[in-house]
């Protein structure tokens, strides 16, 4: 089953995040099928820049977001969280 999850990116004690959709038997920062976007909690406010039109075509196809990407894409556009590609 494939799920739309965030894979840890960054130095040790800075973490950003990139949206990526993977298998969900793999491991959190291995392989991954595609990248949607990314998350930088480390800013104020929080940096999200997420593909909803990607991550829709991958909804539609059965992936599963996790609770962390099901929050981002509930959360209204704001221009702090842009769709860039």
């Amino acid at each position: 089953m494939l799920r739309i999850r965030l894979r840890r990116v960054g130095a040790k004690k800075q973490p950003s995040f990139r949206i990526v959709v993977a298998d969900s038997r793999a491991a959190r920062d291995g392989a991954f099928v595609d990248h949607l976007g990314h998350y930088n909690p480390r800013t104020d406010p929080p940096t999200i820049v997420l593909d909803r039109e990607k991550a829709q075509k991958w909804i539609s196809q059965g992936a599963q977001p996790s609770e962390a990407v099901q929050w981002m894409l509930d959360k209204p556009e704001t221009p702090e969280s842009t769709d860039d590609k």
